[in-house]
């Protein structure tokens, strides 16, 4: 099994790589950074599906890699649908054109560098939905069908999210207003929260009393959502994206800042 973890997380960090040098040269092409968004979650969907698929001794997928194959496929076309959308009626990604403006005359290569950082970044994601798939028990269990559950929670939630801000965005009355309405007034970013949750799923899945010892590759499966959280909360989620609506909102998005939670959903204050 060793072995075999070793090739697959060789095998996913040159996929990635590669898909996100596609991302950059798209983002070079188009001028458009959001296309790099989707790109990536297309990107991790389709290794991901690959993985979780791969012939166990050559055998056929069994009951466990279908399932872990179906919820990567529609947390991957939910979220890249989305993103696409959205990167079609924009001239530009805020969060990387700031990083960009930043980077001044190295902005490509820098820009490069920085999405093979990503793509290195995301093979702890694929390496978990590899490793739920390969529970050493092909029959499902309940705690497989709470990790589902708590997937699908995930990626409804974060579609929720997504649905009330573009509401909300679309009528003329809200422009130049900062969104607190639904999930919003929870949280400063519920899409970010639910698309954290989603990564729940494959520890809970692949983490069982029933094989500590005989499967410890499945703890590995924690650094997904260890991973998500930092890059969410630290690096390309919240920071760049709320320095940009303190820009673009000022003082009315620090009084939001004031009474809303950062991440989790928690009552206004």
């Amino acid at each position: 099994m060793t072995v075999l973890c070793l090739e697959a997380l060789v095998a996913m960090a040159l996929a990635l790589s590669i898909l996100m040098a596609l991302a950059w040269a798209v983002q070079q092409r188009t001028g458009n950074s959001g296309w790099v968004d989707t790109i990536w979650t297309f990107a991790v969907g389709s290794v991901g599906l690959a993985s979780a698929l791969w012939p166990i001794a050559g055998a056929a997928p069994n009951q466990r890699q279908w399932m872990v194959a179906t919820l990567v496929a529609i947390w991957s076309l939910r979220l890249g649908i989305h993103i696409a959308v959205r990167s079609a009626g924009i001239s530009d990604d805020p969060r990387y054109a700031a990083f960009a403006s930043e980077w001044g005359a190295d902005a490509a290569w820098r820009m490069f560098l920085f999405l093979q950082n990503q793509a290195l970044g995301s093979v702890p994601l694929v390496f978990a939905i590899f490793l739920a798939s390969r529970l050493p028990q092909a029959s499902l269990r309940g705690q497989d069908y709470l990790g589902a559950l708590i997937l699908l929670v995930g990626i409804a939630g974060e579609a929720l999210a997504d649905a009330q801000l573009r509401s909300f965005r679309g009528d003329p009355a809200n422009r130049g207003r900062v969104c607190d309405v639904g999930l919003w007034r929870w949280s400063r970013h519920p899409n970010y929260f639910f698309e954290w949750l989603g990564w729940l799923a494959y520890p809970v899945i692949a983490l069982s009393p029933q094989f500590p010892r005989d499967y410890p590759w499945g703890f590995a499966t924690l650094l997904a959502p260890v991973f998500m959280y930092w890059i969410l909360v630290y690096v390309t989620g919240i920071p760049p994206l709320e320095a940009q609506m303190l820009r673009s909102r000022g003082d009315g998005y620090r009084a939001y800042q004031s009474r809303t939670s950062k991440f989790f959903p928690l009552p206004p204050q």
